[in-house]
């Protein structure tokens, strides 16, 4: 019980963080160190406890790898003048009215493509996110319509990493699953894309700046070949090539843009792939056209790993096994899955990555799903919509964090990724009335 009482002080230090705006490594770093003690004075040996953490902590290097090379693209792809075609090709085709839904649409259509929401959310989210400052809307709606449009294919799409893993965990058909996938996020997308389209019409795309976008082709070769980083990543992602490789190939070719055809020297190209790109000699273009590089995740990295470390003593000494004898009290539908959505929201919070969130939630539930004879596709389908779409609406979990610092935003987004939260209540709510028919 001393364990537990430690998680809910833990998780107010991590909650107060966020509202307090302080950096969150400070406080998984506290909570790393009072759980050590309290599970140290409880009788775990020291060297276990470290063990314990260290080798969870492994498992984030894959991650920090994407990390690194998702900081690398979004820089050299504004120096391959990719992303600044992207928005110059967006404010002609882009309605001004409708912009925030239009931003929720194409990232939601690309992330069925790409199956990836941090691959989504580098590449087109940018770029949205870009032409949204310039036009005086309110960044954290669009960021909170572009993640959730990120996230929409990062559930439901066949080159979805999280869908093939909850497909491997749960012993079941991806193709089935995301039969299922589409069924229930219907109403919860329909009605995520009214809300989007009302507020796009009460927010739409104010004082147009026509000197910022005028001015993008007298700093960069705007044409059609400057996509090809952006082509390249869709085709190759078609073709289930490994991510890193794809991101690799993607900077690659935004390499050679950016010496070839934007005349940037080979040290400068090195130099914005570490440091993050600048544009120093516009007015207009400086603010917006900034970011990216390596250097600009590594504390987005120091986090992964804190996390990581923090989830393996808590798996480790088995601390959310009062979570399982809780679960075997409950006997209607719609209670299970309201605790299965209140386990997904505590692993989301613990385990800070989707991968952990989706891991733990399966381990803490399955018996109960075996229990109450559900088959293996009713708890695939609950946990894609309940821990896939949780993950980022925790502001310390990479899911949601990642997104937000690579669209240079922060947790103000949560309220406005509608559709993340839309698919757990609506979901919810069909069981309720389920049971009442009964």
């Amino acid at each position: 019980m001393k364990s537990f009482f430690s998680l809910i002080i833990c998780f107010v230090i991590l909650a107060f963080s966020v509202t307090k705006g302080y950096f969150i490594a400070y406080s998984l770093l506290l909570s790393l160190i009072i759980l050590f003690i309290t599970f140290f004075l409880q009788g775990f040996p020291a060297r276990n406890l470290i063990i314990m953490s260290f080798s969870s902590s492994k498992k984030a290097f894959a991650i920090i790898q994407i990390l690194l090379l998702i900081g690398a693209v979004t820089s050299v792809w504004m120096a391959a003048g990719t992303i600044p075609a992207l928005v110059y090709y967006g404010t002609k085709f882009i309605n001004p009215q409708y912009f925030i839904i239009s931003a929720f649409v194409l990232t939601s259509f690309i992330s069925v493509i790409l199956g990836t929401s941090f691959g989504t959310v580098s590449t087109v989210g940018v770029a949205l996110m870009i032409m949204a400052r310039e036009g005086n809307i309110n960044p954290h709606l669009v960021a909170g319509a572009i993640i959730a449009g990120g996230y929409f294919g990062d559930r439901c799409s066949p080159m979805s990493s999280s869908a093939h893993l909850v497909a491997n965990i749960t012993k079941t058909k991806l193709y089935k699953n995301l039969s299922y996938m589409i069924t229930s996020a219907s109403l919860p997308l329909i009605a995520s894309s009214l809300i989007y389209f009302f507020l796009s019409v009460s927010h739409p795309i104010q004082n147009r700046n026509s000197h910022f976008i005028s001015e993008i082709p007298q700093f960069f070769t705007i044409h059609p070949f400057v996509l090809l980083p952006a082509f390249a990543v869709v085709v190759l992602c078609l073709l289930k090539v490994e991510v890193k490789l794809t991101l690799l190939a993607s900077i690659g070719i935004a390499f050679v843009l950016g010496i070839m055809v934007q005349h940037y020297s080979l040290f400068q190209i090195i130099k914005l792939v570490l440091f993050g790109f600048r544009l120093e000699n516009s007015i207009n273009l400086n603010e917006a056209l900034t970011g990216g590089g390596i250097l600009s995740m590594l504390r987005v990295s120091l986090v992964v790993i804190l996390s990581t470390s923090l989830v393996g003593i808590i798996v480790g000494t088995k601390t959310l096994t009062v979570i399982e004898r809780l679960l075997k009290r409950i006997t209607y539908r719609s209670s299970l899955f309201f605790g299965t959505t209140t386990v997904a929201l505590a692993c989301a919070a613990f385990g800070c990555t989707q991968t952990i969130a989706i891991l733990m939630t399966h381990q803490l539930v399955k018996e109960k799903y075996e229990q109450e004879c559900l088959d293996n596709y009713q708890l695939a389908t609950d946990i894609e919509n309940t821990a896939v779409v949780i993950s980022p609406l925790i502001p310390w979990n990479i899911a949601g964090l990642v997104p937000a610092t690579i669209l240079m935003t922060d947790s103000g987004f949560i309220p406005y990724a509608v559709y993340l939260y839309l698919i757990p209540l609506f979901n919810w709510v069909q069981f309720k009335l389920a049971e009442s028919k009964n």
